[in-house]
């Protein structure tokens, strides 16, 4: 055995302790007591990761499926990035992208059941200058062109509207729209900035809608985390640390990665496919004033695995509740669907079939596509423009984790692997 393997084995070992693999051999699986998967139809999990590598469409990825608590398939592809060639292990640090906004949104869950803020609380009780934020109105002449005409909001943005995207608080980076080409414009990202700066400049900008009119992906919990720092009198990593971080033991979990030991465990994308589309370079490996609550954090399966099985569990993991079940039930339960006066428009990124909890999409009906896609109601889901994607299926008592790196490749992948999951379980 080389240096390098037997590198990898021990890394590899000293990892049973934090996310039990399924895998027995290749190709074989061991289901646990309880589980209903089809060890046969798993293995095409495997095949089809495989072949993902080996045709230099992904560098790697870590793929988890849990049922009743326990792994049925865990397996690892490929390598942390095509330079240094090391494995992928469950140590290895992937960038979350959007999945950053669920671990945020679960802390706010928190501090609203702690009492520190209500869904109904106007966003500008915390931050006065979204008093005066004006809705942008397109306006088209006879000839064709285009202008905004600012209008006052008809009604309050809250926090409720934060959480479940309908603020009106917009990306810069996606759509041909007027204020999305303000956002482009207004170079929000220019400079060393921290939370409390970037509220003040998205205050600035025109909204996309009407608070509460239309499901509008954005900066929203950018938003939501400022407000959180300003309830707990604490930076949002410092809040994220003590109320969820630090007691799930997620210790790989943060917004930077400076230190050698930790970026020589960080995974990157091909350099074919390295572009984000999220209209800013990535500075992972830079510390900065800004935690991006909407983007910006890193992860690894070892940690974000506890997050997701807490999530199944309801709010509780390891004998410690951090949503209680009334709590989890308000962060599962459809805030856009009939009677919320929400309309979806083609950027309705949760998609057919689902409504939108609180910092979560959540499964409503089998949707129109014929066959419909796979899944249970009241699914939970998420996931982010780097790859990785999370879903939360407490009907099956199951979920299951993907972290990559690809964001061109992602939906594809996405796809197929949840059909494999589901094409594999066993009622």
């Amino acid at each position: 055995m080389n240096s390098r393997h037997m590198l990898r084995a021990l890394a590899c070992g000293a990892l049973l302790l934090a996310v039990a693999p399924a895998v027995r051999a290749e190709g074989t699986f061991d289901i646990p007591p309880g589980a209903h998967f089809n060890p046969d139809k798993l293995a095409k999990v495997t095949e089809f990761f495989k072949n993902e590598v080996a045709t230099g469409k992904i560098s790697g990825a870590d793929v988890l499926i849990q049922q009743r608590g326990k792994p049925v398939y865990h397996e690892t592809f490929g390598v942390q990035d095509v330079v240094s060639k090391a494995p992928i292990t469950d140590k290895t640090i992937f960038r979350l992208s959007s999945l950053t906004k669920a671990i945020t949104s679960v802390v706010a869950m928190e501090l609203i059941q702690d009492g520190k803020l209500k869904l109904d609380d106007p966003v500008s009780k915390y931050i006065p200058s979204f008093a005066n934020t004006k809705v942008g109105i397109e306006k088209k002449a006879e000839d064709g062109t285009k202008t905004l005409e600012l209008v006052p909001q008809t009604r309050p943005m809250t926090v409720l509207d934060l959480m479940r995207h309908t603020s009106g608080i917009t990306y810069g980076f996606y759509g041909d729209s007027l204020v999305r080409k303000a956002y482009k414009d207004a170079n929000i990202y220019a400079g060393d900035f921290d939370l409390a700066e970037f509220a003040e400049r998205i205050a600035k900008l025109p909204l996309h809608n009407q608070p509460g009119a239309l499901w509008q992906y954005g900066h929203s919990t950018d938003i939501l985390a400022r407000i959180m720092e300003i309830v707990s009198g604490k930076s949002l990593f410092e809040i994220e640390k003590e109320k969820l971080l630090d007691p799930l033991g997620m210790t790989d979990t943060g917004f930077f990665v400076t230190e050698p030991e930790r970026l020589s465990r960080l995974a990157q994308p091909l350099p074919n496919d390295s572009d984000f589309r999220v209209g800013r370079q990535y500075r992972t490996e830079v510390r900065q004033k800004w935690e991006s609550a909407s983007g910006g954090m890193v992860s690894t399966m070892a940690d974000f695995s506890r997050f997701a099985q807490m999530l199944l569990n309801g709010g509780s993991f390891e004998g410690k509740t951090y949503l209680n079940p009334k709590t989890f039930e308000m962060m599962s339960t459809d805030y856009a669907g009939k009677g919320s006066d929400v309309e979806r428009d083609y950027f309705y990124f949760p998609g057919d079939g689902f409504g939108m909890g609180l910092g979560l999409a959540v499964r409503t009906d089998a949707g129109n596509a014929k066959p419909p896609p796979p899944g249970s109601l009241g699914e939970l889901k998420w996931d982010g423009a780097s790859g990785c994607y999370m879903v939360i299926d407490r009907k099956q008592e199951m979920m299951f984790v993907l972290l990559e790196q690809t964001p061109t490749e992602r939906q594809r992948v996405q796809r197929t692997l949840k059909q494999l999951v589901y094409e594999a379980l066993e009622n």
